[in-house]
């Protein structure tokens, strides 16, 4: 039987932190694992408490804040596991979560990555996610399988190949981390899971879905729904992995796109939702493009 490591990364957060670690404890019936949970910076260093409350579990304290792939990272240097189960710490498990995904990868070795169905954590009637589609590279968009939809069963028992993983939940199998790399730290926040998978898929292995397996998601508590911080990140990355993962035209034709369709759009969004703040921001999203190797760690943090 193998060997699971969960890991997640707390920010600021120790309600949730903590409501997600009493959800493994009370619901998870899988017994070969490890929890380890990795405080990315927070203000309030809240490990030394946490040692003491829950002895069963390991904490790392990170004096700064690493972004969701440096915390991440961290983790996987502690772990010993066979099998790494990353979660976002505003999710509760649900039963026999993790045995399902580790089954999956124990029974199909060709599969480096399997995440689970997740559904809204307040709606727990309606998807969230039940796998990707592939990225189109001239849009830099691709489609949540699923999303908003009531669940009536229609994406029961689907297991097999997805596009992306989804970065809330996903079980990755140590040789496939061995392999493809570490998270790229250079995103932070946003498109690093994506990136993860395109680099995991290069060297061989495929990515699942196992909608058994379910897993409950409070989205955006960390970073918040219109938060400045989200709206840098998640252009700046788009940006960003297109630049990585596609050819020499296709990245010229979707910079064209962006430039024109996205930026336009965005920018009358934001006029009419009187979120003037964000254009500057979308500026800047664009512009550490052009000014930054794909590889820099140079990070922004617009103000909130």
């Amino acid at each position: 039987m193998s060997f699971v490591s969960i890991i997640t990364v707390n920010y600021n957060n120790p309600v949730v932190t903590e409501e997600l670690l009493q959800s493994i404890f009370e619901k998870n019936g899988f017994s070969d694992i490890e929890i380890i949970v990795v405080d990315n910076g927070s203000k309030v260093n809240g490990v030394p408490a946490w040692i003491e409350k829950y002895p069963a579990v390991r904490f790392i304290r990170s004096e700064t804040n690493l972004g969701f792939a440096g915390g991440n990272n961290l983790g996987i240097t502690a772990a010993t596991g066979d099998y790494l189960f990353f979660v976002n710490n505003d999710t509760e498990v649900t039963e026999n979560l993790v045995g399902i995904l580790a089954n999956t990868l124990d029974e199909n070795a060709h599969v480096g990555v399997v995440s689970p169905a997740i559904l809204f954590f307040d709606k727990p009637d309606i998807i969230q996610y039940a796998g990707f589609t592939k990225m189109n590279y001239l849009t830099g968009r691709n489609e949540t399988i699923g999303i908003g939809e009531k669940n009536i069963g229609q994406y029961n028992n689907c297991i097999g190949k997805t596009a992306y993983a989804h970065g809330a939940a996903m079980m990755i199998r140590r040789t496939a981390i061995e392999k493809a790399g570490l998270m790229a730290e250079n995103f932070f926040l946003y498109y690093e899971e994506l990136d993860w998978c395109e680099r995991i898929k290069q060297i061989g292995f495929e990515i699942w879905i196992n909608t058994n397996a379910i897993i409950l998601h409070k989205e955006s508590l960390t970073v918040g729904k219109h938060s400045a911080l989200k709206e840098y990140y998640m252009n700046r990355n788009r940006i960003l992995f297109i630049r990585i993962h596609a050819q020499g035209f296709t990245y010229f034709g979707f910079m064209i796109y962006f430039l024109t369709v996205v930026s336009t759009r965005n920018i009358v969004n934001y006029i009419k939702h009187k979120q003037f703040r964000f254009i500057s921001i979308l500026f800047r999203a664009i512009s550490w493009n052009f000014t930054n190797k794909v590889n820099s760690k140079r990070l922004y943090f617009p103000s909130s």
